[in-house]
């Protein structure tokens, strides 16, 4: 081609350039190709076309377009895995491009080296009763009850990690109260033994045909299909923030490597500004941003510092906690700690090195850009269904699976489910959710595998335990439209005042309750609500 691009070709419907421009665009359709990857990181020095605009001119083009930076000279298995999925799912004949061609190349080379290994599509058709999409909390519980009621179903739960956390635990890790480890398993510890493991990443639905494509070919078949990988962390919306964490005082709980580092730093500071961050809703366990901020003052209350340090809690939304009854509570610890409460106050940028803090902040009508100096900042990152769920046809306008929030079925397709994080109840998205959620998918995904209908109802359930200081938790417990679901009697605990025994809960009771409960299928206080017995 001696026009437009300086395209190479490597494979029979792969090809390869440098960097392209606005006017490369119409060539590159005339030319034939369907999909365009970029592998360039918006975030490169240089005067280049950035994503966002090559994907609007790929649209008006017609062309399917992906964005997948790579860091020169930092190729990671996990960007391997991304672009084998995008090969297995997106139309040929397919453009991938960098700043020079060079990272694309070798990306597609590791891709196609990795599905050789692994066989293709046609190699690896497969069918089960029951696919589950997701192995974290949600997946295996609802695979786990599914089991335990029906022992000869065949089953697949597609998961690619080799490691499974308790996430609620983290908020403790960061506070001192556990160790990272403490939070940990290998996932092949936790799997159900009657579970075929797929260990690779779903990137495609076709619920027309009843597949799922995964990241190194395989097309699996399914009679009912279960979807509940999580939510995805989107650190690049905060400007720097990907850089800036782990150091220089920047951290967060929202990751099993920081949060050991959120209670070194808190350990370590005697003066001072601190700032706790919480981003737009939706994200997982709403609470756990002031949960940071209630255990780092528990913690300096206790050092005698508390007085020296500024504490700024910047939040996007306008209000504390989205229930109002826990509210009062909550202000009784705001005022103990001085903390200072920002409202509609985004965090937009962070500079780790110059220690400044860059926030939105709405007034009225106007909205203004402030800077903050600090000396500790925890991040909470905005959150996102991952993409291979938002840019699929099983998606509602939120980017969620769009379910019906009392059967946790899809709108359409009788035969889908999903649950946890990624679906679009409007419940809370905590872990107590997806523990009452499992067995209600469970029951609903069997009668679906029979022909039937949904036989059991979720009533929007979550429980959030406040961490307010070290010892006690407000037991914030309540369903749709905020209305409050107490799992014990008043004078046992009262959710709506701080609580020793809801700590002994949280810091006790639960994990073990998690991992010999939960995800073994036992469904202690949370068995399904049957629809015809009222």
């Amino acid at each position: 081609m001696t026009n437009g691009p300086q395209i190479t070709k490597l494979h029979d419907k792969i090809s390869i350039s440098p960097q392209i421009t606005a006017d490369d665009m119409a060539f590159i359709a005339k030319a034939g190709f369907k999909s365009i990857i970029c592998n360039r990181p918006d975030e490169e020095d240089g005067d280049f076309m950035r994503s966002a605009q090559a994907a609007k001119l790929a649209k008006e083009l017609c062309i399917e377009f992906i964005y997948l930076p790579v860091v020169s000279g930092a190729i990671t298995n996990e960007n391997k895995l991304q672009m084998q999925g995008a090969l297995a799912s997106i139309a040929s004949p397919v453009l991938a491009y960098c700043r020079s061609g060079a990272r694309s190349t070798t990306l597609i080379k590791m891709a196609k080296e990795a599905t050789q290994e692994t066989g293709n599509i046609s190699e690896n058709n497969s069918k089960f009763n029951i696919v589950i999409v997701g192995g974290g909390s949600a997946g295996i519980a609802t695979a786990s009850s599914m089991l335990k009621r029906d022992k000869k179903i065949s089953m697949a739960i597609i998961e690619p990690s080799e490691d499974h956390y308790y996430q609620p635990g983290w908020t403790m890790v960061g506070g001192g109260a556990f160790s990272a480890e403490f939070t940990h398993r290998k996932q092949k510890d936790l799997m159900p033994k009657r579970a075929h493991w797929i260990k690779s990443a779903a990137v495609k639905f076709d619920p027309n045909n009843n597949a799922v494509i995964t990241a190194d070919g395989q097309q699996i078949n399914y009679d009912v299909l279960i979807i509940c990988p999580g939510i995805m962390l989107d650190w690049d919306a905060i400007d720097g923030a990907k850089q800036a964490l782990g150091k220089n005082g920047v951290t967060s709980n929202y990751r099993y490597d920081l949060a050991p580092y959120t209670y070194h730093l808190v350990k370590g500071m005697s003066a001072g500004r601190a700032i706790f961050t919480q981003p737009p809703m939706p994200i997982k366990c709403a609470g756990a941003p002031q949960k940071a901020m209630y255990l780092s003052c528990s913690k300096w209350e206790r050092s005698g510092v508390l007085n020296n340090i500024d504490v700024q809690f910047h939040n996007s939304g306008g209000m504390l906690f989205g229930v109002p009854e826990y509210v009062p509570a909550l202000m009784e610890y705001v005022a103990r700690y001085d903390a200072q409460l920002n409202f509609e106050s985004k965090l937009v940028a962070v500079d780790g090195v110059k220690k400044i803090a860059t926030f939105e902040q709405k007034n009225d009508e106007h909205v203004k850009l402030i800077e903050q100096s600090f000396d500790m900042i925890h991040i909470v990152p905005p959150q996102k269904a991952p993409d291979f769920v938002s840019n699929s046809p099983l998606a509602g306008q939120s980017g969620f699976v769009d379910v019906d929030q009392a059967s946790l079925c899809h709108v359409k397709y009788n035969n889908i489910f999903s649950l946890g994080d990624v679906c679009s109840a409007p419940n809370a998205k905590t872990m107590a959710a997806a523990r009452k959620q499992a067995p209600v998918v469970a029951v609903n995904a069997l009668a679906a595998l029979k022909g039937q209908p949904p036989i059991a109802d979720y009533d929007g359930y979550g429980s959030c335990p406040l961490t307010v200081e070290r010892g006690k938790i407000i037991l914030a417990e309540f369903g749709y439209g905020g209305k409050l679901l107490p799992s014990f009697p008043n004078w046992l605990i009262d959710g709506t005042r701080p609580s020793r025994l809801s700590w002994l809960l949280k810091d006790t009771i639960l994990p073990p309750i998690y991992w010999h409960g939960m995800l073994k299928g036992r469904e202690w206080m949370v068995k399904p609500h049957l629809i015809d017995q009222g």
